[in-house]
């Protein structure tokens, strides 16, 4: 049984049965099925429907607000926003799709040779809990465009979301098992892998359910994509606008309660403009409001869960005992739910879980550091390699550091690390590989065909 949990109470507001494995084994193969005449269809047939979805997504954008408040603890603002954004990827895809599938003409001896790109079949989609639309929609809406089909396997939390998101397709005039969800547990997703009907898997996760779902990928030869964890590092260098700097540093590291994989986690400051950082910062980050993610002037909601808002306090508590000092938060509130303050640590070095490990939550690692090289140095002292920032006034300076200097798939300057439908998304090292959004995202799971006639 999959239950949905309110995090602000602490209870349980409605129950879902997990699908058998007969269950499964009918709804893949019926996707499979489908995948045959869907990649028939032209992509001016498929546009009209990702159109339609679009459209669904934004006259439903408060309801479904709220259904993430209620399963994930999500503000209504940010759920809003996060729905709106659906409807952009979608309007996207729907709009590009064909140009950027279009076959290339290749040079050659040959009388004509080029790439064509095909849709290879199914495609099993593993969603987390955290953005559960936004996640969903930035692998489906360019999958589903691209003459592929798709079947879902969403955070056990959020179940609701993940039949809603089922529902919206089929609203929208698709055919009823282009997408479809399969509300089953973590145990059941290596079997589904290895069925001979789906062709490749999307991941975002954690980096250890990566390397899980990576190795049985790998074990019967299929594809896959990885989203994974996150630590990413923000350099304010001693040219920054500070106040400018700590405003947009606030913002990347609470969107979302902090639970982004993208989310700012690591502040690395030199050392001449320091106290005057961490005083803005400091600031900014006391603004935040938490509460009742449902209620108008709450500006921050719950964790998901209880346990993961536990783990975030014992990595703090572990991280304070090694010898980080906390200038505000570190405390778990005295009140009903998965409630965690804004956290500011200063003091983090090496080998404390506030600079090793990910804190999916609203804690933020200030590090002081000597000069820019060692700002950088410290930047990419990390398994990590999902997004990374550098605010500075010397705009050709934080450009030749983000191309050239910072580790990370995602480098941006004076900005928090963000995804864009328009640009390539993803990481290096223990943060994954490949990537999401763009033209470059929707060519991951296509056949990329050489054709040459003599």
């Amino acid at each position: 049984m999959m239950k949905s949990v309110n995090p602000v109470t602490g209870e349980s507001f409605q129950n879902y049965e997990i699908f058998s494995e007969k269950g499964v084994e009918k709804i893949i193969n019926s996707v499979d099925k489908s995948w045959h005449s869907w990649r028939k269809t032209s992509f001016f047939h498929r546009s009209q429907m990702m159109q339609n979805l679009a459209s669904l997504l934004k006259s439903k954008k408060e309801e479904l607000a709220r259904l993430m408040a209620h399963e994930m603890g999500k503000v209504l603002h940010e759920g809003i926003a996060e729905i709106e954004k659906c409807a952009w990827v979608c309007e996207y895809y729907a709009e590009n799709a064909e140009s950027f599938l279009e076959n290339e003409i290749i040079d050659s001896d040959f009388s004509s040779s080029y790439v064509s790109y095909q849709p290879i079949g199914t495609i099993l989609a593993v969603m987390p809990w955290n953005f559960p639309f936004w996640q969903v929609f930035r692998f489906a809406a360019p999958t589903v465009m691209a003459g592929n089909t798709a079947v879902l396997k969403h955070a056990s939390n959020v179940p609701g979301c993940a039949l809603a998101i089922e529902d919206l397709f089929r609203e929208a005039g698709f055919p009823e098992n282009v997408f479809r969800t399969l509300l089953i547990g973590s145990k059941q997703v290596e079997s589904v892998i290895k069925h001979h009907a789906i062709k490749a898997v999307s991941l975002t996760g954690s980096t250890p359910a990566g390397k899980s779902v990576a190795s049985v990928a790998g074990s019967v030869m299929k594809k896959c994509v990885l989203e994974l964890g996150g630590s990413d590092p923000y350099l304010i260098l001693e040219d920054a606008d500070l106040v400018s700097a700590a405003k947009t540093c606030a913002t990347g590291r609470l969107v979302n309660a902090g639970q982004s994989c993208i989310g700012a986690k690591r502040f690395i400051v030199t050392e001449t403009v320091y106290p005057e950082f961490l005083e803005y910062f400091t600031q900014e980050m006391m603004k935040a409001e938490y509460g009742d993610p449902c209620e108008p002037e709450i500006t921050m909601g719950p964790l998901a869960r209880i346990d993961l808002r536990d783990e975030l306090h014992r990595q703090v508590t572990d991280s304070v005992k090694m010898g980080a000092e906390v200038i505000i938060g570190g405390e778990k509130p005295n009140m009903k739910g998965a409630f965690y303050p804004p956290t500011i640590l200063e003091n983090v070095n090496p080998g404390m879980p506030a600079y090793d490990e990910e804190l999916f939550g609203p804690v933020a690692s200030v590090i002081r550091v000597k000069n820019e090289t060692e700002a950088i140095r410290v930047a990419n002292d990390s398994v990590f390699g999902l997004g990374a920032a550098v605010f500075t006034r010397d705009l050709k300076k934080g450009e030749r550091i983000a191309e050239t200097q910072l580790q990370a798939g995602c480098c941006f300057v004076n900005d928090f690390v963000k995804s864009d439908p328009r640009i390539p998304f993803g990481g290096i090292k223990e943060s994954g590989f490949g990537r999401e959004l763009s033209s470059h995202g929707i060519k991951e799971f296509m056949n990329v065909k050489t054709v040459a006639v003599k």
